[in-house]
């Protein structure tokens, strides 16, 4: 092999041109590149990627999509990426992807249904091999990746969807986990700071918070609704210190929320937990961070992951489609009030 094989500068490398500089034919370099479908001999192989190397081959994606019946691309589509929890989750599903030989473009609903719709044309356009949807409604249109013919998961939802995979957690159970322990800590008014959904059905969490006060025998508290981000959370907390019959515990439908809410009780001097406990849902990293650090109802992202990345490739599941709802925990810290 001599340099004179490489070809000038700026302009693109083919097949052809690794095969000659190789020494080999160009189905050979095709062999190694996309793994198959026939072997090469190891020797045969290491000469194949230096030249791919030192001509800085890049192989066509379309066309090797093409070919192969494949873009080994998945379209992960989120709500909000300034979410600590969808980023955790997004940063699964590329691992859990990655370790099957995917790669995944990442969108960003920004809360909006007019978005997710967008998104989901876009990816349904560009032929991805499946989608993984975390959306913002519970039963939402899939129709135009039925018509393409293009495989979707449900992600981070409580429900069946027909036709489709659907992967969450139990919404419902974990926040009466939640409330019982702040009911333990014998909390007698427990407000909820709840989160809105573009839907407007009732929330999981919603109904577990009612679940635990019931089944306990004590009334409702304030429930006070806002947005699932910080901001939304620190006007939460504002409307809860205004309300008549301050409450002695709040749980919050989530940790950005909740982080809010904290601020809010600091600005008042509202000692936590001492005057005021709290619970949050979620689990993320910033839950940890907080001060007080925040006892949350922790949702398993890395397992929630893996079975919608598994699903979504054929992995798992081989009857067909199924509801994989995955356990959440109850992850104790100091904001509940224990030590």
């Amino acid at each position: 092999m001599t340099e004179s094989a490489a070809r000038p500068p700026h302009t693109a490398v083919t097949r052809k041109d690794v095969a000659r500089y190789a020494g080999v034919s160009a189905a050979v370099v095709s062999y190694v590149v996309n793994r198959g479908p026939k072997n090469v001999s190891p020797a045969t192989e290491a000469r194949v990627r230096e030249a791919i190397s030192v001509l800085g081959y890049r192989p066509n994606a379309a066309a090797r999509a093409l070919k192969l019946g494949s873009s080994r691309l998945l379209g992960l589509v989120v709500p909000d990426t300034r979410n600590p929890f969808f980023t955790e989750l997004a940063h699964a599903v590329e691992e859990e992807a990655r370790a099957l030989g995917y790669a995944v473009l990442m969108t960003n609903s920004d809360g909006t249904m007019d978005r997710e719709r967008a998104h989901i044309r876009n990816l349904a356009a560009r032929q991805v091999d499946g989608v993984l949807l975390a959306s913002n409604l519970f039963d939402p249109d899939l129709g135009e990746l039925q018509a393409a013919s293009i495989p979707a998961v449900l992600l981070n939802t409580t429900r069946h969807a027909a036709g489709f995979a659907t992967v969450g957690t139990d919404l419902r159970a974990g926040a009466r986990a939640a409330v019982e322990h702040l009911i333990g800590h014998g909390h007698t008014s427990i407000a909820l700071a709840m989160g809105s959904n573009v839907s407007g059905d009732t929330d999981g969490r919603e109904l577990g918070w009612l679940d635990a006060l019931a089944a306990a025998g004590l009334p409702e508290g304030p429930i006070v609704r806002s947005l699932f981000t910080r901001d939304g959370g620190y006007a939460a907390g504002k409307r809860l210190l205004a309300s008549a019959g301050q409450p002695t515990a709040v749980f919050a439908s989530s940790d950005m929320q909740a982080v809010g809410i904290l601020r809010a009780l600091n600005e008042a001097g509202v000692a936590v937990p001492g005057e005021m406990a709290m619970v949050s849902f979620d689990g993320s990293t910033d839950a940890e961070y907080c001060w007080p650090p925040l006892s949350t109802v922790k949702q398993p992202v890395r397992e929630m992951a893996a079975a919608a990345v598994g699903a979504l490739v054929g992995q798992r599941d081989p009857a067909g489609p199924a509801h994989i709802v995955i356990p959440s925990v109850l992850v104790v810290r100091r904001s509940c009030g224990c030590p």
